[in-house]
Protein backbone atom coordinates (compact mmCIF):
# COMPACT_ATOMS: atom_id res chain seq x y z
CA UNK A 1 0.00 0.00 0.00
CA UNK A 2 1.17 3.08 -1.46
CA UNK A 3 0.59 6.86 0.66
CA UNK A 4 -1.44 7.71 -1.95
CA UNK A 5 -3.31 4.63 -1.56
CA UNK A 6 -3.80 5.66 1.79
CA UNK A 7 -4.78 8.80 1.55
CA UNK A 8 -7.56 7.89 -0.67
CA UNK A 9 -8.58 5.41 2.76
CA UNK A 10 -9.03 8.83 4.46
CA UNK A 11 -12.63 8.72 2.71
CA UNK A 12 -13.73 6.17 5.84
CA UNK A 13 -12.58 8.70 7.83
CA UNK A 14 -14.61 11.46 6.56
CA UNK A 15 -18.14 9.37 5.99
CA UNK A 16 -18.55 9.35 10.09
CA UNK A 17 -17.25 12.98 10.27
CA UNK A 18 -19.95 14.12 7.55
CA UNK A 19 -22.72 12.17 9.74
CA UNK A 20 -21.77 12.82 12.79
CA UNK A 21 -21.88 17.08 11.14
CA UNK A 22 -25.76 15.84 9.42
CA UNK A 23 -27.17 14.38 13.04
CA UNK A 24 -25.63 16.91 15.29
CA UNK A 25 -23.29 14.25 17.34
CA UNK A 26 -20.77 16.44 18.15
CA UNK A 27 -17.85 13.93 16.91
CA UNK A 28 -16.14 15.96 14.16
CA UNK A 29 -13.14 16.96 16.97
CA UNK A 30 -12.25 13.97 18.40
CA UNK A 31 -12.34 11.76 15.20
CA UNK A 32 -9.88 14.30 13.20
CA UNK A 33 -7.77 14.45 16.52
CA UNK A 34 -7.45 10.48 16.81
CA UNK A 35 -7.46 9.79 12.99
CA UNK A 36 -4.14 12.67 12.97
CA UNK A 37 -2.46 10.99 16.33
CA UNK A 38 -2.96 7.63 14.70
CA UNK A 39 -1.46 7.84 11.52
CA UNK A 40 1.59 9.59 13.61
CA UNK A 41 1.96 6.93 16.16
CA UNK A 42 1.67 3.79 13.69
CA UNK A 43 4.17 6.03 11.52
CA UNK A 44 7.08 6.64 13.64
CA UNK A 45 6.28 3.01 15.59
CA UNK A 46 6.43 1.75 11.73
CA UNK A 47 9.82 3.08 11.22
CA UNK A 48 11.11 2.17 14.78
CA UNK A 49 10.32 -1.34 14.83
CA UNK A 50 11.81 -1.02 10.75
CA UNK A 51 15.18 0.35 12.68
CA UNK A 52 14.78 -2.59 15.28
CA UNK A 53 13.69 -5.58 12.85
CA UNK A 54 16.93 -4.67 10.91
CA UNK A 55 19.21 -4.30 14.21
CA UNK A 56 18.06 -7.51 15.68
CA UNK A 57 19.72 -6.12 19.06
CA UNK A 58 18.09 -7.77 21.92
CA UNK A 59 19.03 -4.16 23.53
CA UNK A 60 16.16 -2.67 21.70
CA UNK A 61 14.15 -5.59 21.70
CA UNK A 62 13.81 -4.96 26.00
CA UNK A 63 13.49 -1.42 25.23
CA UNK A 64 10.32 -1.43 23.03
CA UNK A 65 8.95 -3.92 25.92
CA UNK A 66 9.89 -1.72 28.42
CA UNK A 67 8.28 1.27 26.72
CA UNK A 68 5.13 -0.67 26.40
CA UNK A 69 4.75 -1.66 29.98
CA UNK A 70 5.62 2.34 30.83
CA UNK A 71 2.31 3.30 28.61
CA UNK A 72 0.30 0.54 29.94
CA UNK A 73 1.26 1.31 33.38
CA UNK A 74 0.17 5.04 32.33
CA UNK A 75 -3.10 4.76 31.27
CA UNK A 76 -4.29 1.93 33.41
CA UNK A 77 -3.24 4.14 36.75
CA UNK A 78 -5.56 6.39 36.22
CA UNK A 79 -8.76 3.98 36.75
CA UNK A 80 -7.39 2.74 40.10
CA UNK A 81 -5.80 5.75 41.52
CA UNK A 82 -7.82 5.38 44.81
CA UNK A 83 -5.92 2.38 45.64
CA UNK A 84 -2.47 2.90 47.32
CA UNK A 85 0.66 2.27 45.16
CA UNK A 86 -1.25 1.07 42.02
CA UNK A 87 1.57 1.95 39.86
CA UNK A 88 4.13 -0.35 41.13
CA UNK A 89 0.72 -3.25 41.30
CA UNK A 90 0.06 -2.62 37.64
CA UNK A 91 4.46 -2.69 37.01
CA UNK A 92 4.47 -6.03 38.52
CA UNK A 93 1.76 -7.61 37.10
CA UNK A 94 2.79 -6.18 33.54
CA UNK A 95 5.96 -7.91 33.92
CA UNK A 96 5.05 -11.00 35.14
CA UNK A 97 2.45 -11.40 32.52
CA UNK A 98 5.37 -10.94 29.81
CA UNK A 99 7.97 -13.14 31.33
CA UNK A 100 5.53 -15.68 32.13
CA UNK A 101 4.42 -15.81 28.28
CA UNK A 102 7.43 -14.74 26.80
CA UNK A 103 9.07 -17.65 28.93
CA UNK A 104 6.75 -20.32 27.29
CA UNK A 105 7.09 -19.37 24.16
CA UNK A 106 11.15 -18.99 23.87
CA UNK A 107 12.00 -21.69 26.16
CA UNK A 108 9.46 -24.32 24.95
CA UNK A 109 10.94 -22.90 20.81
CA UNK A 110 7.47 -22.33 20.03
CA UNK A 111 8.64 -18.94 18.66
CA UNK A 112 12.15 -17.70 17.40
CA UNK A 113 13.83 -15.26 20.05
CA UNK A 114 13.62 -12.49 17.50
CA UNK A 115 12.19 -8.78 17.09
CA UNK A 116 9.29 -10.03 14.63
CA UNK A 117 8.28 -12.38 16.86
CA UNK A 118 9.22 -10.93 20.38
CA UNK A 119 7.78 -7.35 20.34
CA UNK A 120 4.71 -7.89 18.49
CA UNK A 121 3.45 -10.95 20.68
CA UNK A 122 4.03 -8.65 23.36
CA UNK A 123 2.34 -5.71 22.31
CA UNK A 124 -0.47 -7.95 22.21
CA UNK A 125 0.14 -9.67 25.54
CA UNK A 126 1.06 -5.78 27.79
CA UNK A 127 -2.04 -4.30 26.05
CA UNK A 128 -4.38 -7.14 26.84
CA UNK A 129 -3.28 -6.99 29.86
CA UNK A 130 -3.97 -3.60 30.21
CA UNK A 131 -7.14 -3.60 29.33
CA UNK A 132 -7.89 -6.41 31.56
CA UNK A 133 -6.66 -4.85 34.26
CA UNK A 134 -8.57 -1.54 33.92
CA UNK A 135 -11.86 -3.57 33.58
CA UNK A 136 -10.76 -5.25 36.82
CA UNK A 137 -10.26 -1.99 38.72
CA UNK A 138 -13.66 -0.58 37.57
CA UNK A 139 -15.49 -3.40 38.58
CA UNK A 140 -13.70 -3.92 41.89
CA UNK A 141 -13.92 -0.39 43.46
CA UNK A 142 -17.31 0.07 41.94
CA UNK A 143 -18.06 -3.37 44.22
CA UNK A 144 -16.03 -2.34 47.22
CA UNK A 145 -18.62 1.06 47.46
CA UNK A 146 -21.50 -0.56 47.08
CA UNK A 147 -20.80 -3.60 49.44
CA UNK A 148 -19.17 -1.69 52.04
CA UNK A 149 -21.74 -2.04 54.82
CA UNK A 150 -21.09 -6.04 54.29
CA UNK A 151 -17.32 -5.86 54.38
CA UNK A 152 -17.29 -3.91 57.78
CA UNK A 153 -19.99 -6.17 59.08
CA UNK A 154 -17.61 -9.41 57.96
CA UNK A 155 -14.53 -7.29 59.87
CA UNK A 156 -17.03 -6.72 62.63
CA UNK A 157 -17.42 -10.43 63.65
CA UNK A 158 -14.05 -11.49 63.48
CA UNK A 159 -13.43 -12.06 59.79
CA UNK A 160 -9.70 -11.25 58.06
CA UNK A 161 -9.43 -8.99 55.05
CA UNK A 162 -9.63 -11.51 52.92
CA UNK A 163 -12.56 -13.00 53.67
CA UNK A 164 -14.42 -9.56 53.93
CA UNK A 165 -13.58 -8.90 50.29
CA UNK A 166 -13.85 -12.30 48.58
CA UNK A 167 -16.96 -11.87 47.08
CA UNK A 168 -15.92 -8.68 45.13
CA UNK A 169 -12.62 -10.22 44.29
CA UNK A 170 -14.27 -13.18 42.88
CA UNK A 171 -17.09 -10.97 40.92
CA UNK A 172 -14.26 -8.44 39.91
CA UNK A 173 -12.32 -11.43 38.47
CA UNK A 174 -14.93 -12.93 36.64
CA UNK A 175 -16.26 -9.55 35.30
CA UNK A 176 -13.33 -8.56 33.85
CA UNK A 177 -12.60 -12.42 31.77
CA UNK A 178 -15.84 -12.83 30.28
CA UNK A 179 -15.19 -10.92 27.68
CA UNK A 180 -11.76 -12.23 26.81
CA UNK A 181 -13.76 -16.01 27.42
CA UNK A 182 -17.01 -15.20 25.59
CA UNK A 183 -14.89 -13.67 22.56
CA UNK A 184 -12.99 -16.75 22.32
CA UNK A 185 -16.01 -18.85 21.90
CA UNK A 186 -17.09 -17.38 18.87
CA UNK A 187 -13.88 -16.31 16.80
CA UNK A 188 -13.72 -17.48 13.51
CA UNK A 189 -18.08 -17.57 12.99
CA UNK A 190 -18.41 -13.92 14.19
CA UNK A 191 -15.53 -12.60 13.29
CA UNK A 192 -11.57 -13.02 11.76
CA UNK A 193 -9.27 -11.85 13.86
CA UNK A 194 -7.04 -8.98 13.13
CA UNK A 195 -3.85 -10.91 13.49
CA UNK A 196 -5.61 -13.95 11.39
CA UNK A 197 -6.65 -11.50 8.75
CA UNK A 198 -3.73 -9.32 8.31
CA UNK A 199 -1.61 -12.67 7.50
CA UNK A 200 -4.28 -14.03 4.88
CA UNK A 201 -3.86 -10.55 3.79
CA UNK A 202 0.19 -10.20 3.55
CA UNK A 203 -0.31 -13.70 1.44
CA UNK A 204 0.68 -16.24 4.38
CA UNK A 205 -0.90 -19.70 4.32
CA UNK A 206 -4.92 -20.09 5.69
CA UNK A 207 -3.47 -22.34 8.49
CA UNK A 208 -0.87 -21.09 9.40
CA UNK A 209 -2.72 -17.73 9.73
CA UNK A 210 -5.21 -20.11 11.72
CA UNK A 211 -2.14 -21.76 13.91
CA UNK A 212 -0.73 -18.33 14.71
CA UNK A 213 -4.05 -16.83 15.73
CA UNK A 214 -4.90 -19.92 18.01
CA UNK A 215 -1.67 -18.99 20.02
CA UNK A 216 -2.22 -15.67 20.64
CA UNK A 217 -6.19 -16.63 21.74
CA UNK A 218 -4.46 -18.94 24.12
CA UNK A 219 -2.10 -16.48 25.39
CA UNK A 220 -4.52 -13.64 25.86
CA UNK A 221 -6.54 -16.25 27.72
CA UNK A 222 -3.79 -16.85 30.25
CA UNK A 223 -3.22 -12.85 30.38
CA UNK A 224 -6.80 -12.22 31.32
CA UNK A 225 -6.73 -14.62 34.10
CA UNK A 226 -3.57 -13.63 35.50
CA UNK A 227 -3.94 -9.96 35.36
CA UNK A 228 -7.08 -10.20 37.14
CA UNK A 229 -5.55 -12.07 39.52
CA UNK A 230 -2.64 -10.31 40.56
CA UNK A 231 -4.26 -6.98 40.34
CA UNK A 232 -7.08 -8.21 42.72
CA UNK A 233 -4.72 -9.78 45.14
CA UNK A 234 -2.28 -7.07 44.88
CA UNK A 235 -4.44 -4.13 46.06
CA UNK A 236 -7.04 -5.53 48.49
CA UNK A 237 -4.81 -5.21 51.17
CA UNK A 238 -3.98 -1.95 50.60
CA UNK A 239 -7.94 -1.16 51.30
CA UNK A 240 -7.49 -2.31 55.04
CA UNK A 241 -4.72 -1.08 58.30
CA UNK A 242 -2.90 -3.16 60.54
CA UNK A 243 -5.50 -3.97 62.83
CA UNK A 244 -7.70 -5.14 59.92
CA UNK A 245 -9.93 -2.11 59.45
CA UNK A 246 -11.66 -1.08 56.30
CA UNK A 247 -10.15 1.95 55.10
CA UNK A 248 -12.70 3.83 53.39
CA UNK A 249 -11.26 7.12 52.13
CA UNK A 250 -8.91 4.66 49.87
CA UNK A 251 -11.52 4.46 47.59
CA UNK A 252 -12.23 8.55 47.57
CA UNK A 253 -8.74 9.25 47.82
CA UNK A 254 -6.13 9.19 45.37
CA UNK A 255 -2.72 7.75 44.90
Amino acid sequence: MSFLTLAITLIFVLIPIVLSKTFNLGLEKDTIVATIRSIIQLLVVGYVLQFVFDAENMIYIILMVVVMIVAATQNARKKGASINGITWKLVVTFIFVELLTQGILLGLQITPPTAQYIIPISGMVVGNSMVLGILFLNRFTAEMESRQNETELILSVGGTPKQAVHKQLITSIQASTIPTIEKQKTIGLVQLPGMMSGQIIAGADPVQAVLFQLLVLFLLLTTAVVTSIMVGYLSYPTLFNQRMQFLEDRLEGSE
